[in-house]
C-alpha cells in the first residue's frame, strides 16, 4: 500500500517556475515507479513523467519535454516535478501517482495508486 500527499500547486506567470512534491508512505514506495499526470478543466486526464525506482530512468509527454523534470529522493520518500518555462497551457491539476513499472503509468496510464492532487494555475 502506497499513500500519496502532492503539494507545490499555486498561481504562477507564464514563464515562471513551480516545483511539486509528492510525499509517499508505505513500504512499497522505494520499489515504485512513480510518475505526474495533469487534468485540465473540460479535458482528460493525461500523463506528464515518469521515473523508474532506481531513478536511472525517465520519459516525458512532448509537451512538457525540455521544460519538466521529474526526479526521487528515496531517503524522502519524495518524488519531484521541476516545472520550468511555464505555459497557460500548463494550467491543470497535478496528479501523483505509483505503480509497478514504468509502463503502467506512461504507456497504460494506470498506476494503482493516485495521490489527490495539487492545483496549478498559469497565468498569460
Amino acid at each position: 500500500q502506497v499513500q500519496l500527499v502532492e503539494s507545490g500547486g499555486g498561481v504562477v506567470q507564464a514563464g515562471s517556475s513551480l516545483r511539486l512534491s509528492c510525499a509517499a508512505s508505505g513500504r512499497t514506495f522505494s520499489s515504485s515507479s512513480m510518475g505526474w499526470f495533469r487534468q485540465a478543466p473540460g479535458k482528460e486526464r493525461e500523463f506528464v513523467a515518469v521515473i523508474n525506482w532506481t531513478g536511472t530512468t525517465t520519459f516525458y509527454a512532448d509537451s512538457v519535454k525540455g521544460r519538466f523534470t521529474i526526479s526521487r529522493d528515496h531517503a524522502k520518500n519524495t518524488v519531484y516535478l521541476q516545472m520550468n518555462s511555464l505555459r497557460f497551457e500548463d494550467t491543470a491539476v497535478y496528479y501523483c501517482a505509483a505503480a509497478s513499472s514504468t509502463r503502467d503509468i506512461a504507456v497504460v496510464g494506470r498506476p494503482d495508486y493516485w495521490g489527490q492532487g495539487t492545483k496549478v494555475t498559469v497565468s498569460s
